[in-house]
């Protein structure tokens, strides 16, 4: 196996920060897990298997599927009640992995229903939770985890346990597991109480140092010609890694957390402005573990100063479009200011005047006043206004270049309506759009088509009690036989494939919209990311249409790409919706269960290329028979308006809204559903 200190650290940026994390995690579990976040190809599942290696052996009682320790069994578990005396196993700490694709009873364990119902048999056969108790859970493309199965882990991760309960037949189990997760960003990011709950989270990329990386490939080429001599060569220090794991566990309950360096732990918190207390308390639990991983007895400010890198940034993140980070300047200003402070009794003496007139005399030296500087108003013709700085928002785009202009910022995000495909979906789940899912509210049943998981009592019931006197019943109990079963057929929310079609022609920026026009769509990304949409962005100027940005998960991405969008030039509205149409096509040959919707901003004017309108019809259909449901975003403003956005909207089969209309506290209403082909077709009629 190869370990951790197998791995040329140095090669990838931010390794030493991954292994001091996962290293203090094996110290003290309390502290809740690592997120590894980081590029592609950066050796992060290989860091965090080689974990299990470095953790203590654990005694188990005999035949106990739910790692029941022997001094404190579970006195809930499925196998017990465990008796004193009953022995002891010692086996190797567990990490297990829980797949993205991985079903809930694969997570949490399966019910026997059937065995239940006619035996009256718990009949329970434990899930990775079960596993992972006592041990690592990793998942490895944590932010691709669907919606229920982060539920699930955000309850057990939560109580300490598990609960499973299948039509009144009930079974809980301990469920306290070191919880290691990585992720690209670039596929999306993570849900915030999931984000949360990881203790510390690092970042990785690679080196750019030609001979760290020749390393990192020496190493595997070593490894993939002799796998066992490869490992024997770090046995040594494998072991010394472990044995170093091993006294700091047994230091850790002797190290002393005193008040002053609570407080410091408090303060750092509250200038940082996290939300909630759990970001005290895992820096708390970090500093204490890295003060015995040094082989201290007492917690340093350099303690806390370490844990606040490790713990704070994932906590800092106020909208989805904010990225994890720290500035270790305003970090290091926060603990100076608080030793500080504290040298001087209560931190409220009166500060020492400056020898050159300090902050509010009228000596000079030190920052020089604002009207000072270079760029002050002084040197702008004498104007007594702030500096000039960069226009605002909503101001016209400076020339770039010939028939380009550059970008604008957007405006303010808003709260937008919900707009949702029409019909009933089978897709991914989300947040947007009706769909059978497996969980939400109970439509119907059906016949289970394989294994039984959401048992419909009532018509299974129903299908069984007009056989009980064929089937000999004499007791009270009901005769149930497996052709009885009933799957109950349940309807919730699916996640769409949310297309947008943006002009980014010289109209939109002749008119100073773009600002009003990118917040309009920063608003419907936001929107998308809270019910778990992919997204993909096409923008259409000049003589053609482009992809800025395929169908993905990352909605950041897709904000970053519209945060930079040039304008000017032509608007072929028609390229971009011909541009849409083969985006879509390809998207639905990969994810054919996921919906699409299709939204295009612009004010309608085409001045290059074909009749939109006449190719409309075109772009709203994948293929024969299937429509995409669509919304056209009408950015058309002034006293004269020609329409164009609404006649496009009705030839696509969809629906047209204002850029006011869009705001969910419009008078049009809070939810707008999108009108697909049916409707059209209704119009038609």
């Amino acid at each position: 196996m190869t370990g951790t200190a197998h791995y040329p650290f140095t090669a990838i940026v931010g390794m030493d920060d991954l292994r001091l994390g996962l290293l203090l995690n094996a110290v003290s579990p309390a502290i809740g897990g690592v997120l590894v976040r980081g590029e592609k190809g950066t050796a992060k599942s290989t860091a965090v298997r080689a974990l299990a290696a470095l953790l203590p052996d654990i005694d188990v009682v005999p035949g106990c599927r739910f790692a029941c320790a022997p001094a404190s069994p579970d006195p809930r578990c499925p196998d017990g009640p465990h008796e004193a005396g009953s022995g002891v196993e010692r086996r190797g700490t567990r990490m297990v992995e829980l797949p993205v694709g991985a079903s809930e009873d694969r997570l949490v364990g399966a019910l026997d229903i059937e065995r239940a119902l006619a035996d009256g048999v718990k009949a329970f056969e434990p899930g990775l939770l079960a596993d992972a108790h006592r041990g690592i859970l990793y998942v490895d493309e944590v932010n691709l985890l669907h919606d229920h199965l982060i539920d699930l882990l955000l309850d057990a991760a939560a109580m300490g346990s598990s609960y499973v309960e299948r039509e009144g037949v009930s079974v809980r189990h301990a469920a306290r597991f070191l919880l290691v997760g990585t992720m690209n960003p670039e596929e999306g990011e993570l849900r915030p109480q999931l984000l949360d709950r990881f203790g510390l989270t690092v970042e990785v990329a690679a080196s750019r140092e030609p001979e760290q990386r020749v390393e990192v490939v020496r190493r595997r080429l070593a490894y993939d010609d002799d796998p066992a001599a490869f490992s024997a060569r770090w046995t040594d220090d494998e072991a010394a890694l472990r044995g170093r794991v091993v006294a700091a566990r047994a230091l850790l309950p002797e190290v002393v957390l005193g008040d002053g360096v609570l407080l410091q732990i408090a303060a750092t918190c509250a200038a940082f402005e996290v939300d909630g207390m759990r970001a005290d308390i895992v820096m708390a639990r970090t500093a204490t573990a890295l003060a015995a991983w040094a082989g201290r007895a007492e917690v340093t400010s350099e303690d806390v100063r370490q844990a606040a890198l490790l713990a704070l940034p994932h906590r800092r993140r106020r909208n989805p479009f904010d990225a994890p980070g720290l500035d270790e300047d305003k970090l290091d200003e926060t603990l100076e200011q608080f030793r500080d402070e504290n040298e001087t009794g209560d931190g409220d003496d009166e500060p020492e005047p400056d020898p050159d007139g300090g902050p509010d005399g009228g000596g000079g030296g030190g920052i020089p006043p604002q009207g000072d500087a270079p760029d002050s108003p002084a040197d702008n013709g004498g104007a007594t206004g702030p500096a000039e700085a960069p226009g605002p928002a909503d101001a016209p785009a400076a020339p770039s270049g010939a028939g380009e202009q550059a970008a604008v910022r957007a405006a303010e995000p808003f709260r937008t309506k919900v707009l949702s495909v029409p019909g009933l979906g089978e897709g991914a789940s989300g947040r947007r759009s009706r769909a059978r899912t497996d969980h939400g509210r109970t439509t119907g049943a059906q016949r289970p088509k394989g294994a039984l998981t959401k048992l419909h009592l009532a018509a299974t019931v129903q299908a069984a009690a007009p056989h009980q006197r064929a089937r000999g019943r004499s007791g009270r109990g009901l005769v149930v036989r497996r052709d009885d079963l009933r799957q109950a057929m349940r309807e919730g929310r699916e996640g769409n494939l949310v297309l947008f079609v943006v002009d980014a022609s010289g109209s939109m920026a002749a008119r100073q919209r773009m600002s009003a026009v990118k917040g309009a769509v920063l608003s419907l990304l936001l929107d998308a990311y809270q019910r778990r949409d992919k997204v993909g962005l096409v923008t259409f100027r000049g003589r053609d249409a482009e992809v800025a940005l395929p169908p993905t998960s990352s909605v950041d991405a897709a904000a970053a790409r519209l945060e930079t969008l040039p304008t000017g030039g032509r608007t072929p509205l028609a390229a971009g919706l011909l541009k849409a149409h083969e985006v879509l096509r390809v998207e639905r040959l990969r994810d054919p269960a996921r919906r699409p919707l299709l939204v295009v901003v612009t004010d309608g004017r085409a001045t290059g290329g074909p009749d939109p309108v006449a190719l409309a019809a075109r772009a709203a259909r994948l293929h024969e028979g299937e429509g995409v449901a669509s919304v056209v975003v009408d950015c058309e403003s002034g006293i004269v308006r020609l329409g164009l956005a609404r006649e496009l909207a009705g030839q696509l089969g969809g629906t047209a809204v204002t850029l006011d209309e869009l705001r969910a506290d419009s008078i049009a209403g809070l939810v707008r559903d999108v009108q697909g082909v049916q409707g059209s077709s209704r119009r038609a009629a």
